[in-house]
Formats: C-alpha cells, sequence, structure tokens
C-alpha cells in the first residue's frame, strides 16, 4: 500500500476497532520475556532439529578430527568416554576435536597430573571451520590472517578453565597442543598475563597489566606432559534461559532441509546472545577507549558493550557488539523462536545511550559510539528494531522513556529526503558493501518504510498529539518519496539502480543492487498493483547462481543479509514459491557445503561458493555464526505460515499462510506474553471430494484477527479450522473440529517440483581485492 494513502485512513481504522482492545483484553495470560520459560513451549518432534545443548555447562567434543604427535589416548576426552585411562600429551603432540555443532563458551580440563614442577603451558586453538583447525586460531582481527593461540598454564592437578574473558564466542573445532619448545615471554599475552579485564559504558578504564615469571626453559622443559581425564565447554552464550533447548516457537515441514535451516537461524540467534561483559572481540577498535597494550594478534571477550545481563550481538565469534542493519533480522527472528526481548532491549539501549547531539544514532554499539561512527541505513536499522521490538512486547514505558530521542532521530533522517524525492546519503558506511553514497535506492525504501512504523508508534500506540501535528509534512514528503524512486528506474532491465550519477542507469558503474531493489519491494513504496513489483521479483529470480543470489553491489559476494531481505521482496510480491526456493539453494548450502559448519549461518561467502567473505581478505575471519543471516528463521513464520502480529502482542492479527508449490505441508508458531500463535496447513485429499487444504489456527482468546485463505474472514481469537476446496475453484469453508478425518488421506498426486540447476558464480579477482574492507 502506497504511504500517502496509508496515512489517510490509519486513524479511523485504528480508532474504531484496535484502541478498543488494548483496554478489554487480559494480560499476562502468555509467556514473560523477563522470565522465559524452562520448557519449550510447543513440545514434538520437530524439537530433534534443535541444535542448542542439552546441558550447556558441560558440552563434550563429538569426535576426533586429527591427532599427531606425543599424545595417547586421545579418545577419552569424547563425549561417550569408555571408561578409558586418560589422555596423555607430552612436547609435540596435537589433538584436534570435532564438536557436534557450533558452539561457544569456556574451555576446561580436568588435570589427572602433570610433570613438570613448573607451569605447562597448554596452547588451545580455536575454529568454527575445519579449513582453519590446526595450530592456530581462526581470526578475529583485521590485522593479520590468523589469531594467536592461547596458552593456559596447567600448574597441577584438578579442574583448569579459561577465565571468562577468554570466553571464544563460536567454534565447532579445538586444538590443544603442547609445543615441541616452551613459548618464550613475549608468546604468552594470554591467561596470567591479561593486558586488561574489562570496559565500563561511559567510562575510560586505567589498563591493568600483570606479568608471567619466564617459562621453563631448563633441560627438563622437554618431560613437559600433563594427563587429561575430561574436557569439557562451559557455555556462557543466551544467558537468559538455563535450559536452552526451551524454545518458544516452532517450525517443521515436509521438507527436512526447511526445517534444518529454520532451527539453524535460531541457534545462530542463541550463540550472538550474549552477557554484555563478555562483548567486543576487536582488541585493536577496543584499545582507543580501554587502552589496552594488548598484542596484535591477541583476543579477549571482556570489554561491557551494555548493562543488563544479555544482549543480542552481530556475530558469535566477532564483533560481538550491537549493529542495527543485524537486528532488522535477528529481532523478529529471536522473538518467534526464544522470545530473548531483554536482549533486544538492551541492545536497543546500548544505542540510543550514546545518541549523538545532532539526533544521529551510532553505526554500533559500544565501543563505537565514542568516536561518531555513523551510517545513514543503519540508524534506520536501529529504528525499525524499536518497532519490532514493541510489536512483540507492549513494553509502552520503556517506549516512553526514549520517545523524544526517537523522534530526533527521525527528524535527522527525514531531512535528508531532498526535492529529488530521494534520501541523500552522506556516510558511505552500510554492510560493508561499497558504492553507499548520493541519492541511494536503499536508504529511500528503508527510509520509506520507517516512515510508516514511525506514524503507527505516534498514533496507535502513543497517541502523541505532537507527532500527529507532523503529519501533513510527513505525507508530503512520503509522496515525493512515492514518485523520486521513478528515478532509479531502469526500463532495460526491469529493476531500479543504486543511485543517481554513475551507478545510476546507463551510468559508467551502472548497479543494480539486490539491497535497494529488495527494499524497494517490501517497503510498500511501489504499489502493490504495479507490475513493477512483479518484474523486480522475476529478475532478481534470474540471477541466482548455483550458490545462492548475488549481491550486485558487493562484487563477488553472496550475502545472506541482503538475501534475508530478498526473501521478503518476493514475498511482498506474493512469489512465495521463490522465497522457499531461495531458502534452500542458499541456506542449504550453507548448512551441506564444504568448509561451513553444518549448524549455524555464516557472515558471507564468495559468488563461486568459497567460504572467504569477499570483505575480508583473511578468509578465516569470516563469522559462521552472524545475526544478519537468519532471515528464514523469521520469513517462515511471518511469511510462509504468514503469522503477522497488527498491533503489541497481537491484540490483533493476521494470519495469511502459503503452502507454495515447494510443500505438502507445513507448521509452526510463537508466543508472546498475551498467548500461543500456531499454523497447520496440509495438502490432503478427501473421497468423494477431491484435493482440499486443511488450515487449522489457534490464537490468544480475546484476541481479534483476519485470516487470508481465498478469501479474507474477520474472526475472533481461539482455535479454528478451515478448508480451501481446490478442486471446486477455492472455495473456502470454516467447519467444525474433526472434519472429515475418517475420509481424509495424503495427496499422493502431489510432487515436490525439480531443482533447477544453475552456473557457479564467476569471480572477479580485481574486483575482491580492490573492496577489501580495513577494520570491523
Amino acid at each position: 500500500m502506497i504511504l500517502s494513502d496509508c496515512f489517510n485512513y490509519a486513524l479511523l481504522a485504528y480508532n474504531a476497532v484496535t484502541r478498543r482492545l488494548f483496554f478489554n483484553v487480559p494480560r499476562n495470560v502468555g509467556i514473560s520475556y523477563s522470565s522465559l520459560p524452562n520448557q519449550a513451549v510447543f513440545p514434538g518432534p520437530w524439537e530433534e532439529y534443535i541444535k542448542a545443548p542439552v546441558d550447556k555447562s558441560s558440552i563434550r567434543p563429538e569426535k576426533i578430527w586429527y591427532a599427531n604427535g606425543s599424545v595417547s589416548v586421545p579418545e577419552a576426552l569424547l563425549e561417550s568416554p569408555k571408561g578409558n585411562a586418560p589422555t596423555t600429551i607430552g612436547p609435540g603432540g596435537l589433538v584436534i576435536f570435532e564438536f557436534s555443532e557450533n558452539i561457544a563458551g569456556r574451555a576446561c580440563f580436568n588435570i589427572s597430573s602433570t610433570t613438570s614442577e613448573r607451569p605447562v603451558h597448554l596452547a588451545l586453538a580455536y575454529s568454527e571451520s575445519p579449513k582453519f583447525a590446526g595450530h592456530l586460531p581462526d581470526a578475529t582481527t583485521d590485522r593479520q590472517e590468523r589469531d594467536l593461540p592461547l596458552y593456559l598454564p596447567i600448574e597441577s592437578a584438578g579442574i583448569t578453565c579459561v577465565r571468562s574473558e577468554f570466553v571464544r564466542g563460536a567454534f565447532k573445532y579445538l586444538t590443544i597442543y603442547i609445543p615441541k619448545h616452551p613459548p618464550s615471554s613475549k608468546d604468552i599475552w594470554s591467561e596470567t598475563n591479561s593486558p586488561f579485564r574489562s570496559a565500563v559504558l561511559d567510562t575510560h578504564p586505567e589498563t591493568q597489566q600483570k606479568h608471567l615469571s619466564p617459562p621453563d626453559q631448563s633441560s627438563h622443559a622437554k618431560n613437559r606432559r600433563i594427563s587429561i581425564s575430561s574436557l569439557y565447554i562451559n557455555c556462557t552464550a543466551f544467558p537468559s534461559n538455563s535450559n536452552p533447548r526451551a524454545y518458544t516457537g516452532y517450525f517443521s515441514s515436509s521438507s527436512p532441509l526447511l526445517n534444518r535451516i529454520w532451527y539453524s537461524g535460531a541457534y545462530t540467534l542463541q550463540l550472538t546472545t550474549i552477557n554484555p561483559a563478555e562483548g567486543s572481540a576487536l582488541i585493536d577498535y577496543n584499545r582507543g577507549i580501554d587502552h589496552n597494550h594488548s598484542p596484535q594478534g591477541s583476543w579477549y571477550s571482556n570489554f561491557t558493550i551494555a548493562n543488563g545481563t544479555a544482549i543480542t550481538t552481530d556475530g558469535a565469534k566477532r564483533d560481538r557488539m550491537a549493529y542495527p542493519g543485524d537486528m532488522a533480522i535477528a529481532v523478529p527472528g529471536i522473538a518467534v523462536s526464544t522470545y530473548d526481548m531483554v536482549a533486544v532491549q538492551n541492545a536497543l539501549d546500548s544505542l540510543f545511550i550514546r545518541q549523538y547531539a545532532d539526533g544521529a544514532l551510532p553505526y554500533a554499539g559500544p565501543p563505537m559510539g565514542y568516536g561518531g561512527e555513523f551510517s545513514d541505513t543503519y540508524h534506520l536499522h536501529t529504528l525499525l528494531g524499536v518497532w519490532n521490538y514493541i510489536i512483540f512486547t507492549d513494553d509502552i514505558s520503556w517506549l516512553q522513556s526514549h520517545w523524544s530521542a526517537y523522534l530526533k532521530a527521525f527528524e535527522y533522517s527525514l531531512a535528508k529526503v531532498d526535492l529529488t524525492g530521494l534520501f541523500h546519503v552522506t556516510s558511505n558506511y552500510d554492510w560493508l558493501r561499497p558504492g553507499m553514497t548520493g541519492h541511494n535506492l536503499e536508504a529511500t525504501s528503508i527510509m520509506y518504510y520507517v516512515m510508516q512504523y514511525t506514524f503507527r508508534l505516534a498514533d496507535e500506540i502513543l497517541n502523541d498529539t505532537y507527532a500527529m501535528q507532523q503529519f501533513p509534512r510527513w505525507k508530503n514528503i512520503a509522496s515525493r518519496m512515492e514518485q523520486g524512486i521513478n528515478i532509479l528506474w531502469c526500463e532495460e532491465h526491469g529493476l531500479f539502480s543504486d543511485n543517481i550519477g554513475r551507478r545510476g542507469c546507463g551510468g559508467s558503474s551502472e548497479t543494480l543492487p539486490q539491497d535497494g531493489n529488495s527494499w524497494a519491494l517490501l517497503s510498500n513504496i511501489i504499489s502493490s498493483n504495479s507490475t513493477r513489483l512483479h518484474l523486480v521479483s522475476r529478475n532478481l529470480r534470474k540471477r541466482w547462481t548455483k550458490y545462492g543470489a548475488p549481491a550486485t553491489e558487493f562484487p563477488n559476494v553472496i550475502s545472506p543479509f541482503a538475501s534475508s531481505f530478498e526473501l521478503l521482496a518476493h514475498c511482498a510480491a506474493d512469489h512465495h514459491d521463490a522465497a522457499i526456493e531461495l531458502m534452500e539453494l542458499m541456506w542449504g548450502y550453507m548448512l551441506d557445503g564444504e568448509g561451513f559448519t553444518n549448524s549455524t549461518c555464516v557472515e558471507g561467502y564468495r559468488i563461486d561458493g568459497d567460504i572467504q567473505y569477499p570483505a575480508y581478505w583473511s578468509s578465516a575471519r569470516n563469522s559462521h555464526a552472524h545475526g544478519w543471516s537468519t532471515g528464514p528463521t523469521m520469513v517462515l513464520l511471518s511469511e510462509i505460515l504468514g503469522i503477522r502480529l497488527e498491533t503489541p502482542l497481537g491484540k490483533t492479527w493476521t494470519v495469511e499462510p502459503h503452502l507454495t508449490r515447494w510443500l505438502k505441508d507445513v507448521r509452526g508458531g510463537f508466543a508472546t506474553e498475551l498467548g500461543r500463535f500456531e499454523v497447520v496447513l496440509r495438502r490432503m485429499r478427501v473421497e468423494g471430494v477431491g484435493r482440499v487444504e486443511i488450515l487449522d489456527l489457534e490464537t490468544p482468546w480475546g484476541s481479534q484477527g483476519t485470516v487470508v485463505f481465498g478469501e479474507r474472514i474477520e474472526v475472533k481469537g481461539g482455535k479454528m479450522k478451515f478448508v480451501r476446496f481446490v478442486d471446486e475453484g477455492g472455495r473456502v469453508e470454516r467447519v467444525k473440529p474433526g472434519w472429515m478425518e475418517e475420509k481424509l488421506k495424503d495427496d499422493e498426486e502431489w510432487k515436490r517440483p525439480e531443482v533447477e540447476e544453475r552456473a557457479v558464480g564467476v569471480v572477479d579477482w580485481k574486483a575482491l581485492e580492490e573492496n577489501y574492507v580495513n577494520g570491523p
């Protein structure tokens, strides 16, 4: 719907229906996000897909990936030891353990004995990908190809764990070894030599430097041996719930791959939710605030990035900070899987607390925000994060306390829409893609989207008189944007261009961006009856390669972040088939492709399928658990099952499910403080009737909503069943529970479509080197 039209009737419709529901719907009948349930809200066979451990305090490795040198009985340290003798490691001995999933936490060792009177330094190296399992870890730094190994001093028998600042945010492979020659003092940067402990918001703590006695260089050094009876990881991620498998949402379908994809996204969002005191692994960036003297290649997770007990961040391994762009995908995904909205609130607070004097919001949370870091698009993503937080929590007191800051930020961006009707970008920061400048498509579309939700927050939620007085001005700007976007339309390609100028239609660097075209569709800036809506969706699909959808604005990149918005774009164009097809093509590759974790969603990868993310010259720096890559976890619930909350907590809602040609059956749901929302949709046949689609639906009592299932049906909350008679023109009938159960049979004639073969993307090696990014 065009925004200017939306403004004209929204207030009337809202006053007539919604505001009455705000005061009449009973509260506290669902689950509380401030005190999460310790059992799954929707128990069932789909729980077999959950990646989270049963016991997060003691995760054991699954198998020995590699062993070499002076090592005996390494299998004694596996998940199910058979009463073997302890594992003994001596100089030159090395073992690489593989865990069943990508995990996080503190490594702990139960030491049976040690042969040295002085500390024996056990080297630890972590990696998410098997490609970097070995003597050196993968990378959190951008200053060198790999991180430094962590030396853990073993002094005596008993349990020895790395300290909390040495939490490794994500790894599937753990290498332990004793170097052939004892490390020199300059090599030992860690453990008892920690250069600093933590940084606190809005402070500049003094550096705390401790010193280590010189390592053992005596003739006895060659006899350094330790015996280990057990190894386990104490996982400190997702601190809000002691039971990491107590999901508040679920998904299940006839596609096992799609089920794995949903749960991999949910699990990724758990790994990227951390204790705020264990934040920011960007040591070099932290130095400007905490003044650390940590050597190049070292890593820590001890920068306090927010108040509270939990925060959602961009990446588990790195960067371990609140990035607004990531939150645009992550927040709805969290809401429909674990409901850890406290972590979301703390992330938003970490951004608003650093708001600049002119209203601009920081590019990311601490340690950013101290140096004026800013992104036009990420600023807007923060405002969208506010809407997503409020729609799932109804936390009006929080909104009221942040409202003046929100409006200041909103007006800051609104002033950048000039007479062209386009948003004029003044910061080149975005999601690391080049070309973010000038009159930009993506920024314009996101701004238009933010305007819709700002109006709803001001009117429907807060009834703010001052904001409503701005309505005529807002409406005029919205109308101007609806016209302005036409400047960027490239008729020859059936897509929008990136900017006015060289990246515009026919420009010297003509660019038809994935992110901007996706946002143009999902933002509603294009009329729903425009042929462009369907044309853009089809032309985006035509560009897919063997390993996913290319982000043409960033050469050589396949971006799960931009592609998550493309999923929403196809759904906005009513091409839900394309959304499912892209999920299985691209996220399926992330789960089963070589070099990935097979359990979490990667930050990005190269167009030829290699695990290098082309933003970084070092492939080892790629984050294999990144919140911005979890789009399917949100989209499968909101667009395929079609459960959309229209007002906070779902007091009013819409359910518009789409089975698509890829699925025989699909089901799922989530819960809010109001209650449970669940949809079950099946293809069946009925004797004497023919093919039918059966929709079972449950929504909270006292709520009210619209079911769109062939036709629009207004209903009150509760349990209900609908049947669409496929062989009778698609007519829909509401039926009683148990309808025709004895005559229902599987639709054995239905067949899943064949998967289309696509070519492998070709790497532009010159552009690859030109677009490497220095810094976070």
